[in-house]
């Protein structure tokens, strides 16, 4: 009788089945402990593929924990390395204050910081003298007509030009106004006011104390705030004096070079000054040594409140100041100056040192030459040399 047998087919053991059962095997029927070592060798695979990367991650994690932990924690600081100490590091604990950087901050900025003050002065300077205006310079000069009329005036013009504002110029002509000297005066661009003296004078050094006493009224009328000054138009004025007449508080005086009447030699007159303190006097004319001040028409310069504010100064003097016409020539000016201050002690030199000269006092009219109506001369020259 033929024996039958069954041979193991390779399908067999992968086939599943749903019920969950195992695969057919002749292992299967072995023992307990022949499947536990099956079940142990089945699982090492699953654990070798789990092991390469969990342990770098959580070595990772906990050495960042470490090092997050170690970096949050205030040990000390280090000192900020300088080119000239690379290689010095200096650990100060959390409580002590830097000072060396503080330092090193303010030599770096220092420069800059400088520059930056000196713009600051700049515009704080500007500010000022926008906030604080200045002193408004009043100069009064007498005129006539005559030749060199239109020459003087405008080289006055030329000057006050140059000067800051506020500047007020009044010109006062005698008995008129002339056409010719209200036109120069539109055409210098100077604030002016054109006045006239209506006293009938012949004598020229009368005409020039009455309108200089005109304009002393016109100041005293409308209470002008200023400093005034006496220049006259066949004067020689340089822009540093305007400029300093700007710090005169009562009465300012300053030397005068003079051209003498005989063109031969020059005179100084004016006062001799310690700083701004007036201790002496320049003069070289036996006949004005018996005046009390020496000093020119042309060479002081005072407060315009004097004239209409006397309780300011106090002054004992009840009447108006004015030039007085009943004295000799060359006397106008001390008895002027006289209602004014009581000494040397009430003036101010200017400038410190009186060691300037401002301006010069020339003697330069042409006397024969007659004066063109309009400034236009109506009649050809007479030719020395005629042309063949």
């Amino acid at each position: 009788m033929a024996s039958i047998r069954r041979t193991l087919s390779p399908v067999y053991h992968d086939r599943h089945y749903e019920n969950g059962g195992a695969t057919f095997s002749p292992s299967s029927t072995s023992s307990p402990s022949s499947q536990k070592s099956t079940t142990k060798h089945n699982s090492d695979p699953k654990t070798s593929r789990r092991s390469p990367w969990r342990r770098p991650l959580y070595q990772f994690l906990a050495f960042f924990l470490i090092g997050f932990l170690l970096g949050m924690t205030p040990y000390g600081q280090i000192e900020d390395v300088n080119s000239t100490d690379r290689f010095n590091f200096e650990i100060k604990p959390p409580n002590v204050e830097d000072q060396t950087a503080k330092r090193r901050e303010e030599v770096a900025v220092d420069g800059v910081s400088f520059s930056m003050e000196t713009e600051k002065k700049k515009k704080e300077e500007e500010k000022i003298d926008f906030a604080v205006p200045r002193k408004l310079v009043i100069v009064v000069t007498p005129t006539y007509n005559r030749a060199m009329q239109a020459y003087y005036l405008n080289r006055v013009a030329q000057t006050l030009r140059l000067v800051e504002p506020p500047v007020l110029w009044i010109v006062v002509e005698g008995n008129a106004a002339s056409f010719e000297t209200a036109e120069i005066l539109r055409k210098t661009g100077v604030m002016y006011r054109h006045l006239v003296c209506k006293r009938n004078t012949t004598s020229l050094k009368d005409r020039g104390v009455h309108q200089r006493n005109t304009a002393l009224e016109h100041i005293e009328l409308h209470k002008l705030d200023g400093v005034v000054y006496f220049a006259d138009d066949d004067n020689i004025y340089s822009l540093e004096l305007f400029q300093s007449l700007r710090q005169i508080r009562r009465f300012g005086t300053w030397p005068v070079a003079m051209l003498a009447p005989s063109k031969n030699k020059a005179i100084l007159e004016g006062p001799v000054c310690n700083g701004s303190q007036v201790i002496g006097w320049h003069t070289n004319e036996k006949s004005k040594r018996l005046r009390r001040f020496h000093v020119d028409m042309s060479g002081f310069a005072f407060n315009s409140t004097i004239l209409w504010d006397p309780k300011r100064w106090r002054r004992p003097f009840s009447h108006p100041t004015r030039q007085l016409d009943t004295v000799k020539e060359g006397f106008q000016e001390t008895t002027f100056i006289e209602q004014v201050v009581a000494d040397e002690s009430d003036m101010e030199g200017v400038p410190p040192a009186c060691s300037r000269i401002l301006n010069w006092h020339l003697h330069l009219d042409a006397l024969d030459v007659p004066y063109p109506q309009g400034w236009v001369v109506q009649k050809n020259l007479e030719a020395l040399v005629t042309v063949k």
